[in-house]
């Protein structure tokens, strides 16, 4: 079975509306049963194989963490500190908004829940405030998605186990990456809203200021226990997972006092819930790229390119190109799962780094979280607002480009990704 049948298989399937982990799953089975020497019995192993993985249990503690950290009030006092931060600039709650995400982003791991738990809130209120309703939605949508860059970030976990690479670095090398991306950001947010005329907040003091910091100290704390605690050697980032988890469960019980004993069965249901849906997905896409080393398909292609003699940039041209592609139609990671392990030894031969492909590949997955049909945050932001996933679309586009030309950036430019991770080890 050739790889232009498998992807055509895998493509269909995708047209037709057939869930990610099932096109995957089914594609795989074809495969698998089409092919003398392969058997049926790897769907399984591979299935049990992935609950092996000790990298991968980082994702459903993250997860959980995420969860407590929405339910128990940390979300708003973060907003808070960011309203405080930058509310007296033009357009100050969309700026707030914008800064949010990035300070959420850093102790969730996840882009869905940093659109549910800063636009849940910032959205009506920018609404109330005069602000037009596309423009209020594009901001939060497209800012949200930095929660898969700024670390701690599930996908960088999903990279760094495709790829046998270390999450500490990955993390830590998503950082400046991550501040570039809400520069940009910012940077066109306060642009238009100047434009726009949009309101100011009133600046209410530097007492204020310290007020609002000394109220989110207890969550951005868990950003020093999670990224110090990595960093500082004290646990792996499986554990430090395991920690945040626990943290945020202790500070919305009973330092917040935000959600009670009976929000827990809710919020535990919650999680699984998504948990078993990602890790159905990787698991499905683990079996997928095992038929893509057994067609031989990975080290074809790496011939094939190679043989091109092509230079680091028109390479890097073509993995944004393949991923942008890929994240309209194919969850974060699932493409991962699967393109990593191809662009990886291109990517060493031609002397990139990893960990800056890894970034990169993070980057693009960004991006693709805004983009339709399957940008995941188009469908939470929608689900805020009532509105078409065609509306949030058009809302988002803006600045779906500002992330691209960003993406730009970040690729072009090794020293971003590179610098912490080379000064730290």
């Amino acid at each position: 079975m050739s790889a232009a049948a498998i992807f055509g298989v895998l493509i269909l399937l995708l047209m037709m509306g057939v869930p990610i982990a099932i096109s995957l799953g089914l594609t795989s089975l074809g495969f698998m049963l089409l092919t003398p020497d392969s058997s049926a019995m790897i769907i399984s192993q591979k299935l049990f194989d992935t609950m092996e993985h000790t990298t991968l249990l980082a994702i459903p503690f993250f997860i959980l963490s995420s969860h407590f950290l929405t339910k128990g009030g940390v979300s708003a006092r973060l907003i808070e500190l960011a309203k405080a931060m930058v509310g007296w600039m033009h357009g100050g709650l969309a700026m707030a908004g914008v800064v949010s995400c990035m300070l959420f982003a850093a102790i969730s791991g996840s882009s869905p829940a940093t659109v549910v738990a800063i636009g849940s809130i910032l959205i009506p209120g920018m609404i109330a405030a005069g602000y037009d309703k596309r423009y209020a939605v594009g901001v939060i949508a497209t800012s949200g998605s930095l929660g898969i860059l700024i670390p701690p970030s599930i996908p960088m976990i999903v990279y760094a186990d495709a790829v046998e690479e270390s999450v500490g670095k990955l993390f830590i090398a998503g950082i400046l990456p991550g501040l570039t991306m809400g520069f940009f950001l910012l940077v066109t947010t306060w642009l238009v809203a100047r434009r726009m005329q949009l309101p100011r907040e009133p600046w209410l003091g530097w007492k204020h200021l310290a007020k609002c910091v000394v109220n989110a100290f207890w969550g951005l704390l868990l950003i020093v226990i999670v990224v110090g605690g990595i960093y500082g050697g004290v646990f792996t980032p499986t554990e430090a997972a395991a920690t945040a988890a626990v943290y945020s469960a202790i500070i919305a019980l009973f330092v917040h006092n935000d959600m009670g004993f009976k929000d827990i069965p809710k919020v535990m249901l919650d999680s699984a819930k998504m948990t078993a849906v990602l890790m159905f997905i990787i698991a499905c896409a683990m079996i997928f790229a095992h038929v893509l080393t057994e067609a031989h398909i990975p080290q074809d292609l790496a011939a094939k390119v190679l043989s091109t003699e092509p230079s680091q940039f028109s390479f890097l041209m073509l993995v944004n190109a393949i991923l942008w592609f890929a994240g309209d139609f194919m969850e974060p990671s699932a493409i991962l799962l699967i393109m990593a392990p191809l662009f990886h030894p291109i990517a060493v031969n031609l002397g990139i780094d990893p960990i800056h492909l890894g970034i990169i590949m993070t980057t693009n997955m960004e991006v693709g979280m805004i983009t339709p049909p399957v940008g995941l945050n188009l469908y939470v932001a929608a689900g805020l607002t009532g509105m078409s996933l065609a509306e949030v679309t058009r809302a988002a586009l803006p600045w779906m480009l500002v992330l691209i030309a960003a993406l730009l950036v970040i690729t072009y430019v090794p020293w971003l990704s590179l610098f912490l991770v080379s000064l730290l080890y």
